[in-house]
């Protein structure tokens, strides 16, 4: 194999040539793919809000709280 000594090439993809049955297939193999990524993130958010409702006891409560504005 030629090793480059510091110097950068560059590639310019002009065209794909893929069966139209190829593309299709690829294409739902990806769209199957995105479902367990799609959980997992919603498994993240889920925990970040509920860290957030544990800290300042849910949007119920502020949304009450500005309704209703302690007097003294």
């Amino acid at each position: 194999m030629n090793e480059n000594s510091g110097e950068n090439r560059s590639v310019v993809v002009t065209d794909i040539k893929m069966p139209f049955g190829s593309m299709v297939i690829f294409l739902v193999k990806l769209a199957l793919a995105s479902i367990p990524a799609l959980l997992i993130i919603y498994a993240v958010m889920f925990g970040f809000i509920m860290i957030l409702v544990l800290l300042f006891g849910g949007i119920g409560t502020l949304s009450e709280m500005f309704r209703h504005p302690p007097y003294l």
